[in-house]
């Protein structure tokens, strides 16, 4: 990569974008509403059942100049998801000072595994094995949301409930692959313990981005 465009990589004036596209949310606390996703590539927590693996090499993703990002995103939507890949891989105070600015709601998925930089209405943290997040994204946690995709992920799930705060919503969302298998357990737990809400991923069912 050439000198000048690692130098905004790094400060966050560029990112490596792999797509964004307008859609309804399909996960979690806001799903059904629509909203215009940024999909940052880059990740190295290696999720072996991630279904955005073309997201985790951040090289074959084009830097892209924030201001081109913003300018797109102002098109379509007042609520912006940035995820990824792994977002907080990288500087995202610039890129989320200019969302601000022009009026729009930020919100995140993460893995919380890295240090939270940017501005984020809404928090979504979605812990991984691999790679845990931080204490300060588990504060900062609107939302938890656990993959389940055998029936060890009930306990780190619990473990990670223990981490949050009072008032994160807490959800359980099968991994897509195993959902008919996980869902019956998923089910009686969530009985069990009320705490506790399913995530789908209605997306899918509906066949959209």
């Amino acid at each position: 990569m050439d000198k000048t465009v690692q130098k905004q990589v790094d400060a966050g004036l560029m990112l490596p974008l792999m797509e964004a596209f307008y859609t309804l949310q399909g996960e979690g606390y806001h799903k059904g509403s629509a909203a215009y996703f940024i999909r940052i590539g880059g990740c190295d927590v290696g999720c072996h059942w991630c279904d955005v693996k073309e997201s985790w090499e951040a090289e074959k993703h084009p830097p892209t100049n924030i201001k081109t990002i913003v300018t797109e995103a102002k098109k379509y939507s007042d609520t912006i998801v940035i995820t990824g890949g792994e977002p907080l891989m990288w500087n995202m105070e610039p890129l989320t000072t200019a969302l601000k600015e022009a009026g729009l709601n930020i919100h995140i998925e993460t893995s919380g595994a890295y240090d939270i930089t940017g501005y984020w209405d809404w928090f979504c943290l979605s812990p991984k094995k691999n790679k845990l997040p931080t204490r300060e994204a588990a504060a900062r946690a609107d939302e938890l949301k656990v993959i389940i995709y055998n029936k060890g992920d009930f306990r780190f799930a619990e473990e990670q409930a223990k981490r949050v705060g009072k008032d994160c919503i807490l959800y359980l969302q099968p991994e897509w692959s195993k959902r008919d298998v996980m869902m019956p357990l998923m089910v009686d737990y969530v009985l069990a313990n009320p705490q506790w809400k399913v995530s789908l991923q209605t997306h899918k069912y509906l066949n959209i981005p």
